[in-house]
């Protein structure tokens, strides 16, 4: 599921009031709810939301270095992650076949954040946000920081990923093009007031292919559509 706007729209807002880490005014949200399996969770102490039993969150940020420890190695930190969802789980098997599933070396785990790549910093990132086995990934643009060459690979290989671990996935970027290419469904939001204004199906088959000029058709659609929504705004 892909949520797209321009800069301060909102998206990145609502991603992490799902986390819990927007700021709360007695105990909810400023309006409106957010459920989880069915459960309200804005109205839930900080500690109990996250204790939810079926419904885990994690949540990628732009940066993968918000999420990492510095100074604690990755297969420490991938560890730490695993241990909070299961105490009884086989750490060492499961910090390789993590690692293994967002394409990354086992040597990896001796290595310190700084020691690698920002592409190499945000599979890291992604497999302890993977380690808790969430049923709702949030991704608040992972790839906007990286080179495209970087970020065009980590589309492609994102794919696999999650068609493997399977949670719910909430992406925000503000690039149409990467939203069209990873999303079955598109949520589009504009400023002024902040809102979601259109829902889109994207009804392709995968795996899917950039230039697949189906994909360029609705992304230019998409385009005009926002162009409009802009220009109305500023009238």
């Amino acid at each position: 599921m892909g949520l797209v706007g321009e800069s301060g729209s909102g998206k990145s807002t609502l991603a992490r009031a799902v986390m819990g880490l927007v700021p709360r005014y007695r105990g909810r949200v400023t309006g409106g709810s957010i459920a989880i399996n069915g459960r309200n969770v804005t109205q839930l102490p900080e500690e109990e939301r996250q204790k939810l039993r079926g419904s885990p969150v994690a949540m990628v940020f732009q940066d993968p270095l918000t999420f990492l420890n510095p100074v604690k190695k990755i297969g420490k930190q991938i560890a730490e992650s695993i241990l909070l969802h299961d105490r009884g789980a086989n750490v060492s098997e499961r910090v390789r076949d993590l690692l293994a599933l967002v394409l990354l070396p086992n040597t990896c785990q001796e290595a310190y954040p700084h020691q690698l790549s920002g592409g190499m910093q945000q599979r890291v990132a992604i497999a302890r946000a993977l380690a808790i086995e969430p049923d709702i990934l949030l991704m608040d643009e992972p790839f906007s920081h990286l080179d495209e060459i970087t970020a065009r690979k980590m589309r492609f290989d994102l794919m696999d990923i999650l068609m493997e671990a399977k949670p719910t996935i909430l992406f925000v970027t503000h690039d149409l093009g990467e939203a069209v290419f990873l999303s079955d469904e598109i949520y589009m939001m504009s400023t002024k007031p902040a809102r979601i204004f259109r829902h889109v199906n994207v009804d392709l088959p995968r795996p899917r292919q950039p230039e697949d000029p189906r994909l360029f058709d609705l992304e230019k659609e998409l385009v005009q559509e926002f162009f409009a929504v802009l220009e109305h705004q500023t009238q």
